[in-house]
């Protein structure tokens, strides 16, 4: 089973992630069309900004781990 998720990823961390923040994206949308308060309680507006700086830190992090030349 972990052969098949690594090469559904092509053993690359940044393809993972990326995959990973797509879903969530769905996933947070719908929830969001249905009901807009349902998201406030768990990310609030003054952690937003955090969680964009957290994200782009990690998503680079991950792509340097895997590039020689970096």
């Amino acid at each position: 089973m972990r052969t098949r998720i690594k090469s559904f990823f092509r053993d690359s961390e940044t393809i993972f992630w990326a995959r990973l923040q797509a879903a969530i994206g769905v996933i947070a949308t719908i929830v969001t069309y249905v009901d807009p308060q349902v998201l406030s309680p768990v990310v609030p507006g003054e952690w937003f900004p955090w969680f964009l700086v957290i994200n782009g830190v990690l998503t680079e992090f991950l792509r340097r781990r895997r590039a020689e030349d970096l």
